[in-house]
C-alpha cells in the first residue's frame, strides 16, 4: 500500500468521494509511481480498462474499479446520504 497525499489509504477523507473518480485515479497512480501499464498488471485488469477508467468512460464494470482501487487501499461502496 501507498500512500496518498501523506494520507494512509484507510483514512482517505470523504472529500474524495466527491471528486471525479478518473482524475482521482490518475493521482493515486502517478503518486505510486506506476505507469497505466503496472496498474493494470498489478490490479488484474486490461490495460485498455484502465485508458478508459482513467478517461473518464461513463459505463465501467464496478468489480474492476474495485480491483484498482483495492491497489491503494480503497474500494467505491455506497452510502445513505444525510
Amino acid at each position: 500500500m501507498v500512500e496518498y497525499n501523506g494520507v494512509r489509504p484507510w483514512i482517505v477523507p470523504d472529500r474524495v468521494l466527491g471528486m471525479d473518480l478518473s482524475n482521482e485515479i490518475v493521482a493515486m497512480r502517478k503518486a505510486a509511481g506506476l505507469t497505466q501499464a503496472e496498474l493494470a498488471d498489478r490490479a488484474g485488469v486490461g490495460l485498455r480498462f484502465v485508458r478508459e477508467l482513467e478517461r473518464g468512460k461513463p459505463t465501467v464494470r464496478l468489480d474492476k474499479v474495485n480491483q484498482v482501487l483495492a491497489l491503494f487501499g480503497c474500494e467505491l461502496a455506497v452510502r445513505i446520504k444525510p
